[in-house]
Formats: C-alpha cells, sequence, structure tokens
C-alpha cells in the first residue's frame, strides 16, 4: 500500500488493489519533461517506475505497437510517488532536493488513478527554469500590458511636470547658478542642513557623493512616517529594489535578478558591522525573523553592486548595513504597542539611557509579536471537494520574539541579540497535506559581539572585534498519516581586526583581516512514529581572509579607490576580488562615478554536501563559488531649490551560478555551476524638500535580464519599477500624512506564465506633540485592495503566491 505523497518516504506492496491508493489524485497534469513531443498517458494504481526515462521508453513502445498508452505510477528510486505530487520538490534550504516534474491541479478523484493526462513538454537540460512549457522569452505585448505601459506614461508626464514646474525659472534659464553661500547662513540654518553619509561602503564614514557606490539611505524618521513595519517593507521602497513573499520568507531582488526560495544568499545584511547570513543556507532574513525591531533602527544603507573587494561572500548584488538607535536616543523608557488586521498584535519595551562620567550608553529592548494571518486563503490550483475546494483556513499564523542588547563603554562595546520565530506554512509547499494545520517552519538566530573602536591621536583608527553566532532551524511537515522533520544547526565563532590611516593627505587606507570558525554544520531530516532517519550530516569548517582599500585623491575634486580582497575557504579553495572607482566633482553639486567590481558567493553548506545516501540526490564536494563582474555609471547632481539627482547605468554579468541537474550518468541529483545570466539597465531618482517640511521622491528602475546559455528571461525578473513617497506635516509637525507608491511590472513565473503587474499604494496618518510623550500613527497598507501575486519557487504546485489585501495598524509609542 502507499501511503503519504512524501518526498522522502513511500511504501508500497506489489499487484495491490487501486483502492488501496490513498492519496488524493489528478484530472489534468501540466508538466516539463525532456523533449518536445506531447504524451497522452492514462494513470492508474500499480508497479514501480524507477525514473522518468523509463516511463518515456514504455510510452514510445506502446505507440510503436499502436497500443493505448502506458498505464503507470510514476516512482522514482522507490523513495518518492509523485502521482499525486505537484511539480517539484525542489532544492530549497527546508526540504530534500528531489526531482519535480509536473504540476497537479486536483480532482474529486480519490481512491482511484484511472485518469487521462496530458503532458505538455518542453524544458532545458542546463537551464534552472525547468517547468517552463516554453521557452520564457519576453512575451508579446497583450492588452494588460498596454494598460499598463499605458498608466507607466501617464505616470512619467506627471513625474516630468512636477520636476519641471520644482525648478525655479531664474534657474532653468541660469544654468551656471553658482551653489549658494554657506557663509551668509546663522548656525541655527547650518545646523539644519543634512549632509548625508554612509559607513559601509567603504568601511568608514563618508558622504554619499564619494562612496564609491550608489548608496540609499532610509532614517528612522523614514521608517516612522511611512509606518515600515520590517525590514522587507523597508528594501520594498529602496529605488531598483523590489521584495517577494511566499507566506514564509520574503526575498529580495535587485536590478532584475531574483530566484524565488533563494532565502536572499546574493544579499550580504548586517547589524552595526556584524554578519547576519547563517552558516547553514547563507539566508538574510529580512521579514520577521530579522532578529531586530524596526523601531530600533536608526538608519537602513543600502550599497548597490558588487561588494567582495571589503566584505567577501554574499555581498554579491549588495549590501544592506542595518545601524542601530544608541541609548541617548531613547534617555528612558519606550513602550509601544500596535494592533492591526487579521489579529495582528505587537508590544515592545526598551530602556535607553547614556550616564554621566565615562562614554557610558545602554539600550536593552524585547519585542513579542502575535498575527493569525489571513483568515481565508484560495488556490485555485487546490479547487476540488477533497481540498476544500481550494480554501485553507487558519494555517497561516504567526509568533515571534526578539530581545536586543547594546552596551558601550568607552571604546568598547558588546552587542547581542536573539530571535524565534515560528511560521504556519498555508500553501501545501513540498507536497504537504492542503488545509491541515501542522505544517510550520521555526526559526532561531541570535549572535554576541564584542568590539573595541578606537581612534588614535596620530589619526590611526583600529577596529577589532569578537564574535559568536547561532542559527537553528526546525521543520515539521504534515503529509497523510506520516509527520515529517527538517533540522539544521549552524554555529561558529571568529574575529577580525582593521585599520584606517591617512597618509600624505592624499591617501585614506583601509587594511583588515577576518578569521571565522564554523565549528557546527548539522543537517538532518527523519519520520517521526516510528523515527526513519534520511540525513544526519555533521560538519565543520573554517575561512579567512585579508583586505587593502586605498582612497587617493588625485586631483581636487578627483578620487581614485582601489582595493582588493583575498578569501581562503577549507571547502573551494581560494578566491581574489578587486574594486576599482573613480569619482570627480565637477562642482560641489555634481559628483560623477565609474565603477567596476567583482564579488562571489561561496557555496553553502547545504549546496556542498546534501545527500541522501545516493538514493535521490548526491553532495558535489567540487562545487565552485558564484562570480559576478559589475560595471555603473552614476551622476549625482543638486539642483537649485533643494532637488537631488541621482542616475546611474549599470551591467551585471553572472557566471558559475549554481542549479540542480539531473546527472545522466547515474539519474540522481546534483548542485552544479552551470548558468549564465547578464543584466543591464538604468535607474533614476530625484528627491524634493520644499519649506514647511514637505518632501517627495521619486524613483523608476528599466532592466533587462538574460539568460546566455539560453537566451530566455530569467524568473521573477520584472523590465519596469517605479517608487513615489511624499511626505506632508500638518500644523507644526503635529500631524504628518505619508504617501508611499509602488510599482512592479509582470515576472515571468517558472511555470511559463507571468505574474500581473502592480500598482500598489500604502498610507500613513502620524501625530505627535499633542501629549507630552506620547506618538500615535494609523497605516493603511495596499489602499485600494490590489490583488497581486509573487511568483513561487520551485516546492510549490501553484506557479503565484496571493499577497495579502488591504490591511490597518494602529500603533501607540510612549516615552517617559
Amino acid at each position: 500500500m502507499l501511503y503519504g505523497p512524501k518526498y522522502g518516504q513511500h511504501k508500497q506492496d506489489e499487484g495491490g488493489a487501486d483502492d488501496d491508493f490513498l492519496c488524493p489524485g489528478v484530472r489534468r497534469i501540466h508538466g516539463a519533461f525532456y523533449g518536445s513531443e506531447t504524451w497522452i498517458l492514462r494513470m492508474r494504481y500499480g508497479g514501480f517506475i524507477r525514473d522518468l526515462n523509463q516511463a518515456f521508453r514504455m510510452q514510445r513502445s506502446e505507440e510503436r505497437r499502436g497500443g493505448p498508452g502506458t498505464s503507470f505510477l510514476y516512482h522514482m528510486s522507490g523513495r518518492n510517488a509523485f502521482i499525486c505530487h505537484t511539480k517539484s520538490l525542489a532544492p530549497t534550504r527546508k526540504r530534500r532536493p528531489v526531482p519535480s516534474f509536473v504540476s497537479v491541479v486536483p480532482s474529486p478523484w480519490y481512491h482511484s488513478c484511472l485518469e487521462s493526462v496530458r503532458f505538455c513538454s518542453r524544458i532545458h537540460a542546463n537551464s534552472h527554469r525547468r517547468w517552463s512549457t516554453h521557452p520564457m522569452k519576453r512575451p508579446s505585448i497583450g492588452s494588460n500590458s498596454l494598460i499598463f505601459i499605458r498608466k507607466q506614461i501617464l505616470c512619467a508626464l506627471v513625474l516630468l511636470f512636477l520636476l519641471v514646474s520644482i525648478i525655479p525659472a531664474d534657474a532653468r534659464q541660469r544654468p551656471d547658478t553658482v551653489a549658494e553661500d554657506l557663509t551668509s547662513k546663522s548656525l541655527d540654518e547650518l545646523m539644519g542642513i543634512e549632509v548625508d553619509t554612509v559607513y559601509g561602503a567603504s568601511r568608514f564614514e563618508q558622504k554619499i557623493t564619494q562612496a564609491p557606490a550608489s548608496v540609499s539611505i532610509i532614517t528612522a524618521d523614514d521608517i516612522r512616517y511611512y509606518g515600515y513595519r520590517t525590514l522587507a517593507d523597508i528594501l520594498a521602497g529602496v529605488r531598483d529594489f523590489y521584495v517577494s513573499n511566499d507566506r514564509n520568507y520574503s526575498y529580495i531582488g535587485s536590478r532584475g535578478f531574483s530566484r524565488p526560495g533563494d532565502y536572499n544568499t546574493r544579499f550580504l545584511l548586517m547589524i552595526d558591522g556584524h554578519r547576519l547570513n547563517d552558516s547553514i543556507y547563507e539566508q538574510a532574513a529580512i521579514g520577521t525573523d530579522f532578529p531586530l525591531d524596526v523601531d530600533l533602527i536608526d538608519r537602513v544603507e543600502v550599497i548597490r553592486g558588487a561588494s567582495s573587494s571589503l566584505y567577501g561572500t554574499n555581498a554579491f548584488l549588495g549590501v544592506i548595513q542595518v545601524l542601530t538607535k544608541k541609548g541617548r536616543q531613547v534617555s528612558g523608557v519606550e513602550m509601544s504597542g500596535e494592533a492591526g488586521t487579521q489579529h495582528t498584535f505587537k508590544g515592545r519595551m526598551t530602556y535607553g539611557r547614556r550616564f554621566e562620567g565615562p562614554n557610558t550608553e545602554i539600550l536593552l529592548s524585547a519585542t513579542k509579536y502575535r498575527s493569525k494571518g489571513s483568515r481565508e486563503l484560495f488556490y485555485p490550483e487546490f479547487n476540488s471537494p477533497d481540498t476544500g475546494f481550494g480554501t485553507v483556513r487558519g494555517a497561516d499564523g504567526e509568533a515571534h520574539g526578539n530581545v536586543f542588547l547594546n552596551l558601550s563603554h568607552g571604546f568598547l562595546n558588546l552587542q547581542g541579540a536573539f530571535v524565534s520565530r515560528e511560521k504556519d506554512i498555508p500553501t501545501a509547499a513540498w507536497g504537504t497535506v492542503f488545509n491541515q494545520a501542522g505544517t510550520k517552519s521555526i526559526d532561531d538566530r541570535g549572535y554576541a559581539d564584542l568590539r573595541f573602536d578606537r581612534t588614535f591621536d596620530n589619526g590611526l583608527g583600529v577596529l577589532a572585534r569578537l564574535y559568536y553566532d547561532h542559527y537553528r532551524y526546525d521543520g515539521e511537515y504534515v503529509f497523510p498519516y506520516l509527520l515529517n522533520k527538517d533540522q539544521a544547526i549552524g554555529q561558529s565563532w571568529g574575529g577580525e581586526i582593521k585599520v584606517t590611516k591617512v597618509l600624505f593627505d592624499r591617501h585614506r587606507l583601509v587594511a583588515g583581516a577576518e578569521y571565522t570558525d564554523y565549528f557546527r554544520q548539522d543537517q538532518l531530516n527523519w519520520d517521526e512514529n516510528p523515527r526513519v532517519e534520511y540525513l544526519d550530516d555533521q560538519r565543520s569548517t573554517y575561512q579567512w581572509a585579508a583586505y587593502l582599500q586605498d582612497e587617493i585623491r588625485l586631483l581636487p575634486g578627483l578620487i581614485l579607490n582601489l582595493g582588493v580582497r583575498f578569501d581562503h575557504y577549507g571547502t573551494f579553495g581560494d578566491t581574489t576580488n578587486p574594486r576599482l572607482a573613480l569619482i570627480y566633482a565637477f562642482q560641489e553639486t555634481t559628483h560623477v562615478k565609474l565603477l567596476y567590481g567583482e564579488s562571489f558567493r561561496a557555496p553553502s553548506v547545504y549546496e556542498l554536501y546534501y545527500s541522501d545516501g545516493n538514493v535521490t540526490s548526491k553532495a558535489n564536494p567540487e562545487l565552485q563559488p558564484e562570480k559576478i563582474a559589475s560595471y555603473e555609471f552614476i551622476l549625482e547632481h543638486d539642483f537649485p531649490g533643494q532637488v537631488k539627482f541621482t542616475g546611474s547605468l549599470f551591467q551585471n554579468t553572472i557566471r558559475n551560478l549554481i542549479a540542480l541537474q539531473t546527472d545522466p550518468a547515474d539519474g540522481l541529483l546534483v548542485f552544479r555551476n552551470v548558468d549564465k545570466v547578464e543584466t543591464a539597465g538604468i535607474g533614476l531618482e530625484f528627491e524634493k524638500r520644499w519649506s514647511g517640511g514637505i518632501r517627495g521622491r521619486i524613483a523608476y528602475t528599466y532592466q533587462e535580464s538574460e539568460n546566455k546559455l539560453d537566451g530566455t528571461v530569467p524568473v521573477a525578473s520584472p523590465r519596469h519599477l517605479a517608487k513615489m513617497h511624499v511626505q506632508i506635516p500638518f500644523l507644526n509637525e503635529r500631524l504628518a500624512l505619508s504617501l508611499e507608491e509602488q510599482c512592479v511590472d509582470s515576472r515571468r513565473t517558472i511555470g511559463g506564465t507571468d505574474a500581473a503587474p502592480y500598482f500598489l499604494t500604502n498610507v500613513t496618518l502620524l501625530a505627535k506633540g499633542w501629549i507630552s510623550g506620547l506618538e500615535g500613527s494609523v497605516s493603511v497598507y495596499n489602499v485600494f485592495d490590489k490583488r497581486y501575486e509573487d511568483p513561487a519557487s520551485q516546492e510549490h504546485v501553484q506557479n503565484t503566491i496571493t499577497r495579502d489585501g488591504r490591511e490597518f495598524r494602529f500603533k501607540l509609542t510612549y516615552r517617559f
């Protein structure tokens, strides 16, 4: 008897009867197989089919004899039955990599499996888009796309009108207008002038206009005024960025590149310089599993482009540096409470203080969050009586808690954070039972960081740090008559030393070295009751690196930035990555940057060593790092009237992309370096400040991406992105209305369809100063209740995952 459509364990008695089959059935299956033939197969219960090639050989044999077709149950390597599965138990960090080949639409059929199914197919053996029924070329412009393009043109015209209108007439007529004379300003006026700086671009603080990167800064005020709830919300509003969600985790896309389900491994995420990407899957957590409450963020630095010359692995497409608040910025006790739709509640208590005498500060905070999630979710792929007509209820809940400590004394700083998050998974991912509670993921992550940071009287800056990191994942998956569990534990410690020094008034040097010991990297998978183990892999490894950067002032206004980093890994060996930047200031208001950089992403322990005993997958310890070469031209200009413009042209060439393939020699799944992707585009942004505190920002990105191996468009790569932000204060800034607009073009899905383009509007009204110490806000997300979807990753039946509709949030914060 076959029980449980589970990736890991299926049992079957030879010659069993049809009514012994206990899995939900299918009426129609759309899949992708090798070749371009169309297969008509009749499926019923019975027999082992050891691999897909055998199934095809049986079908061809029947057709040559003029037979009606082959009756079979596909059962891979005796361990994986897909007749009641969906398209792939793909190589995700939470599940064993298993071959996927079909997309299933369930039907009322339950106890028998006699159905006619149509398999339509084309698959590219060397492409990660294995489930498309046709090559993913750019779609022809249909009616929806035409409407979308018309809206974009209209928006562009409106924005152009606003741009022209905000530049004074005399400024437009006199292009040689000089910069404003600051010597005539009073002290109060000078204090009000904002000079944007960034730390993460060069590992020392510098003006954004002199940084060797395209940089965006999101401040604590932006987080409050726009009602951002998570780091994912913050990044969704940044130029060139877009964020997706599969109702479990949030994923970053940038400049035309995003792989659904890749867990943000190509972005380096840091808190105050401490690396957060875990040591098992290299995930950068940006949702509610991020270990810091967003109310504790002082600012976020988004640094685009290849940055491995300073940071090593994961700094592939960019670096996200989160800088936290100090105790003096709280100066007492702060309590915050939130309530919102989906029975969402959140509470936070923070204590911060700066003590007299030595430079001693403390910030201590704790947060608790709980939400029931969407009450009902509808997935048409499961629209049958046996699966509740596609409606899942009460399986989208979430809860998390985090604590944060930041203690400094003199030149020493001790920082630590911990978060534990539990999330129900309502999408029936990995072939789990639809509309049944119990499938969930649990993430625990934390760190401790001790840092010494001092600049001596001779100008020598020294930073030394010791750190410890902990990560644990527990997954529970409900299959018919079976509960399967995943577990991963990563622990590491390390150290870093960095020195900075200005030499000869022309050179600013940054040099450093790092060492990390990943002393525990465990991966386990087993069934409960009875316990059957499929994976128990325990490893350890190490990594060390050295880097050097020199900022050279060649001429007044001309800066040459040179950097290089050497990394050695105990897994694949050595890699060297350079960066070059030429920055020229034509005048105080105009800066031009020419950038070139190379970066790498080291293969994760999961990709290198995951194996289920060579039953369906095998390890590949010969994997090499992914590589990227990045070119960028940046123009930054300040117009009269407090108008800032940033424009960039960029091109990225990514090679050795790691993808899952089937080895034709043995039919086993294995990670290999196969793909090559090129992206190119342009990003534009205008920011305007008016008198009275009104602020506005508009941004637009056009990007093209292509897989060079087959000429197809990568999955989840939109061509157009547009963002708009407006803050309008009232009543002496005691009230402020903030509007955010996000526009994302259509994106290709793994199944070959398109996730439709969408416009998303968020509004927040913030009130402060009415009662001493009290601040309140009301936020409405997705104001127009727009239905929109994100491309799904391969472990889902669905091609797209529906996002939330209109949501409300009420928030009160009291300081005393």
